[in-house]
C-alpha cells in the first residue's frame, strides 16, 4: 500500500464505477482501493499456490521451477517427464489465454524431446483448487483439485 498512488487506482476503469452510480470522491477511491486491493490478494493467494504446488514436487519427486515460457513446474514420475503450468482455480483466462498456454507447453514438449533425454513427456494443466478430475483437453492433461 505503501508504494500505491492515485496514478497506479486511476486505471482502473472509471466507467465500471460511473455504471455503478458512484457519485462522490469517497465512494470512487473506495471502490478503486478496494478493487486493487481484491486483484492484489488473488495474485498474493495464487502465487502461494504455485510456490506450494512446486514445493511439494521437489520434495516427493524432486521437483523444480521450470525455465521455460508458460510453465512452472517440471518432474519425473515412473519414466515420464511431466511439464506443468499451475492455476490456483478453474475459472483464469480468456480464450486467447487458454491458446497461448496450449502453444507454450507444445513448445515446452518439443524442447524436452530435441533434447533425446526423455521419450516420455505429458504436459499437464495443474488447477489448485475445484472438482477433482482428470481429463484431456487441448493436447495436454488437465488435472484438478486434490489430484494435483
Amino acid at each position: 500500500m505503501e508504494s500505491l498512488d492515485l496514478n497506479k487506482l486511476l486505471k482502473k476503469n472509471p466507467y465500471l464505477f460511473r455504471a455503478k452510480n458512484v457519485s462522490t470522491a469517497n465512494e470512487l477511491i473506495t471502490g478503486l482501493l478496494d478493487a486493487f486491493l481484491s486483484s492484489s490478494e488473488e495474485k498474493l493467494f495464487g502465487d502461494f499456490l504455485e510456490e506450494l504446488a512446486i514445493f511439494i514436487a521437489g520434495q516427493t519427486y524432486n521437483g523444480h521451477k521450470s525455465s521455460a515460457p508458460g510453465v512452472d513446474l517440471e518432474f519425473f514420475k515412473d519414466d515420464i517427464h511431466y511439464i506443468v503450468s499451475i492455476k490456483s482455480g478453474t475459472s483464469w483466462g480468456n480464450s486467447s489465454q487458454h491458446k497461448k498456454l496450449q502453444e507454450d507447453l507444445e513448445n515446452a514438449v518439443k524442447r524436452v524431446k530435441q533434447s533425446n533425454i526423455h521419450k516420455n513427456v505429458q504436459s499437464v494443466l495443474g488447477i489448485c483448487y475445484g472438482k477433482t478430475k482428470i481429463s484431456f483437453l487441448r493436447g495436454y492433461m488437465k488435472v484438478v483439485g486434490q489430484n494435483f
